[in-house]
C-alpha cells in the first residue's frame, strides 16, 4: 500500500537514479544472521537448502551491496552481480527504461559494476550471516580472453558464493552470447569448473555448484546442445532465462529502445523456454525459472512447468519491496490447494 502511494513520485525520477535510491535505502534496513531453511516452502537444489524457492535475480544488486537486506524482505535467496574482474562503466546513459504501460523494463546497462576485488571484499564481510547468496559472474567488455575472465572471477568468488552463476546470456555485451555455442560453452565450463575445484582445495573444501544463465532467444538445436553439455558437466542448475532482444507488441514510447526486454511481455517466452529445457534435460537438471514472474500464480506455474526455483526483478519495480512476502504467502496457499506436501513434489507436475 505504501509503495503504491509513493510509486508515482518515484516514477518521476530517471529509472537508473530511482534504482540507485532503492539500493541505498536497503542499506539502512536492519539485518542479522539469516534463519535456516526449515519452513513449509523450504527446498533443496544442488545441495543447497533454500528457505523458499523465490529469489532476487541478478541485476538489482550488481555489486553485492545489499544481499542480506534482500533476504530480509522475504526472498529465499539473492543473486548478486553480474560482476566482472575489472570495474567498468557500462554503456552510455540513458540505458534503463520503464515501460509502464507494458509492466516491462528495457535495459542496456552493459555489466556496469565496481569490479571483482571491491565486491569480494564486501561479500567476505557478510559470510557470518549465512543465507543463500549466489554470485553472478561475467567478463569485461574489452577483454581479450573472456574465458580467462570467467576463470579469474571463479577463483575470486568461489569461496564466497552459495553458488556461482555463469552469465553468458546478456544481450548488452557484444559477442557474449556467442559463448552459448557448443564448443565455446564446453571450453568455458571446463575452465570455470577446473578453477572452482582448485579453489575448493585451497579454501577448506567449499565447492559451490555452478549455475548457467541462458538466453530465451535460442533455437531448438541450441537448447538441446546446452542441455546435453549441462548434464555432462554436472552443472548445479540452468537459469532460464535472461532478457530478450525480441520485441512483442508493446505500448510504451520506449518500445524501440535497444537492449534486453524483461517483465510481463517476456513471461510467455520464458515459460516456453523453461518447458523446452525441461524436455531437453529429461528432468535430470534443476531449472531456475525467470522472466515475467509477478504473482504467486506466475511462480507456481513456473514450478509446475519444471522450475525448482524462481526469480524476479522487474516486477519489484512495479509492485514494490513487499512482493517477496506476497508471493511466498501465495505459494503456500497454492501448494496446499493443489495437495502438494513440498515444493520439490510440485516441480514438473503439470
Amino acid at each position: 500500500m505504501i509503495y503504491r502511494l509513493l510509486r508515482s513520485a518515484i516514477f518521476l525520477l530517471d529509472a537508473e537514479k530511482a534504482h540507485r535510491i532503492a539500493v541505498n535505502s536497503l542499506k539502512f534496513m536492519p539485518v542479522g544472521k539469516n534463519s535456516g531453511a526449515d519452513g513449509p516452502l523450504s527446498t533443496q537444489v544442488a545441495g543447497i537448502d533454500f528457505p523458499n524457492p523465490l529469489g532476487m535475480a541478478a541485476g538489482f544488486d550488481k555489486d553485492g551491496e545489499v544481499p542480506d537486506a534482500l533476504l530480509g524482505l522475504g526472498f529465499g535467496f539473492a543473486e548478486v552481480g553480474s560482476i566482472t574482474p575489472r570495474p567498468q562503466e557500462g554503456n552510455p546513459r540513458p540505458r534503463l527504461f520503464r515501460l509502464e504501460e507494458d509492466q516491462a523494463v528495457i535495459n542496456r546497462m552493459g555489466f556496469n559494476n565496481g569490479g571483482g576485488e571491491a565486491a569480494a571484499a564486501r561479500l567476505a564481510k557478510r559470510l557470518w550471516r549465512g543465507g543463500v547468496v549466489g554470485i553472478n559472474i561475467g567478463a569485461n567488455k574489452d577483454s581479450a580472453d573472456r574465458i580467462a575472465d570467467y576463470a579469474a572471477m571463479t577463483n575470486m568468488m568461489a569461496p564466497l558464493a552459495s553458488y556461482l552463476a555463469v552469465n553468458i546470456s546478456s544481450p548488452n555485451t557484444p559477442g557474449l552470447r556467442a559463448l552459448q555455442d557448443e564448443g565455446a560453452l564446453t571450453a568455458l565450463l571446463d575452465a570455470v569448473m577446473g578453477v572452482r575445484d582448485m579453489a575448493a582445495a585451497m579454501h577448506g573444501g567449499h565447492c559451490p555448484p555452478v549455475f548457467l544463465k541462458v538466453a530465451p532467444d535460442l533455437a531448438p538445436a541450441d537448447i538441446d546442445a546446452i542441455a546435453r553439455i549441462a548434464i555432462d558437466k554436472k552443472l548445479g542448475a540452468l537459469i532460464v532465462s535472461n532478457t530478450t532482444v525480441a520485441r512483442p507488441p508493446l505500448k510504451s514510447r520506449h518500445a524501440g529502445e535497444a537492449g534486453g526486454l524483461s517483465g510481463e511481455p517476456l513471461k510467455d517466452m520464458a515459460l516456453d523456454r523453461l518447458r523446452d529445457f525441461r524436455k531437453a534435460t529429461g528432468g535430470q537438471m534443476p531449472l531456475v525459472g525467470v522472466g515475467g514472474i509477478a504473482t504467486a500464480e506466475d511462480a507456481w506455474q513456473r514450478i509446475r512447468a519444471g522450475a525448482s526455483l524462481v526469480q524476479l526483478y522487474s516486477a519489484m519495480v512495479y509492485r514494490g519491496p513487499g512482493i517477496a512476502r506476497e508471493i511466498t504467502r501465495g505459494l503456500e496457499e497454492l501448494m496446499r490447494r493443489d495437495g502438494f506436501a513440498s515444493i520439490a513434489e510440485a516441480v514438473g507436475s503439470e
